[in-house]
């Protein structure tokens, strides 16, 4: 598989996909034949069902479960023969609400965005239970909470959500985000943007704060769940279509069972994990992936009773909150985003 030269730190593609789905979809770009199971062969010498699976980024930690499954054959055990395939630039969540792909990697904020765009998605499990993104900046600038924004320069992409989320934590300190300077970071990643004049930038901690730390590179931190519950939303998750739920809801459930096995193995072993992952995808930094695991593994689940579990509250909170800002309408039906009844028990 090749990897696209595109930095997963940077959140720039999870609005930007909430915000292009109507427009079109392509057609694959990638596809992963890596350790891929046999289409014909399983344990009841059945035919495997061919399924296909949409990332949201370049491949990463957020995935290594998914990689699992794959390697170590968990869903073909269930009948199924997955093909892990790279995002077009809109991402996952166009292709699969229409039926291009069976499943894909979205998150909560793009995903009830296209809900209220009328696309027929549905979460199935988040991958991490807790929102882990933050604005990361260089321990030099001395940027510790919301209010030290004022008089620093944030480097973007110019989202009407982006901004509310910073004016909105800001907020909170009585901080004034007409005093930060928001500029369009283009495309370069975080750690040459803050060598062009870029104080800020958002981030996920579990990749671009653990490559800095690699680099001796040491970065501050302001976390969105530290100051607004709200704002502690599911990124990424799995997400299907209404369609399929309702037409195919073992392959559904069959999906999940081999993601499920995957995800926890990821917690209960991740150094073993990360290797799946590096084997896989072997242009990746290992070094980072290594890292960035350790890090990760504990979170996929974290306080929730079981990988995958998700909750009507973190849905309609991050709702409401959209609504407050005058980003989403009223009205939308939170309990029909998401579903755990595919889960493993």
């Amino acid at each position: 598989m090749v990897v696209k030269s595109k930095s997963w730190g940077k959140l720039g593609l999870t609005m930007l996909a909430g915000m292009l789905l109507l427009a079109g979809c392509g057609g694959k770009e990638g596809t992963n034949a890596a350790n891929s199971p046999s289409s014909t062969a399983s344990s009841s010498n059945e035919p495997l069902e061919k399924v296909t699976l949409v990332l949201d980024w370049t491949p990463n930690t957020n995935h290594t479960g998914l990689y699992v499954a794959e390697a170590q054959g968990l869903w073909e055990k269930h009948g199924l023969d997955v093909d892990i395939i790279l995002p077009p630039e809109a991402g996952a969540s166009a292709l699969v609400a229409n039926g291009t792909a069976d499943f894909g990697i979205g998150a909560q904020e793009s995903m009830i965005l296209a809900r209220e765009q009328g696309l027929p998605l549905v979460s199935i499990a988040p991958i991490i239970q807790h929102n882990t993104s933050g604005f990361a900046s260089p321990v030099d600038k001395n940027i510790k909470e919301p209010k030290d924004f004022e008089g620093k320069s944030y480097g973007g992409w110019g989202s009407p959500a982006e901004q509310a989320v910073i004016a909105s934590i800001m907020k909170v300190q009585n901080a004034d985000i007409s005093k930060v300077n928001l500029v369009s970071a283009g495309t370069a990643d975080f750690f040459t943007a803050v060598k062009k004049g870029i104080d800020f930038e958002w981030i996920f901690y579990g990749w671009t704060g653990i490559e800095a730390e690699l680099r001796n590179e040491p970065v501050n931190m302001v976390y969105l769940t530290d100051y607004s519950k709200q704002l502690d939303y599911y990124t990424p998750l799995l997400l299907t279509n209404e369609k399929l739920i309702k037409e195919k809801p073992e392959l559904v459930r069959s999906f999940l069972a081999g993601a499920s096995e995957g995800y926890n193995y990821a917690i209960e072993h991740p150094d073993e994990a990360a290797d799946v992952l590096i084997k896989a995808v072997p242009e990746i930094n290992a070094d980072l992936v290594k890292a960035s695991q350790k890090w990760l593994s504990p979170k996929y689940k974290d306080d929730a009773t079981r990988w995958g579990e998700q909750k009507l509250e973190v849905w309609s909170g991050y709702g409401d909150w959209l609504t407050q800002n005058g980003l989403m309408k009223e009205g939308l039906k939170y309990d029909e985003m998401f579903t755990t009844e595919f889960l493993p028990e």
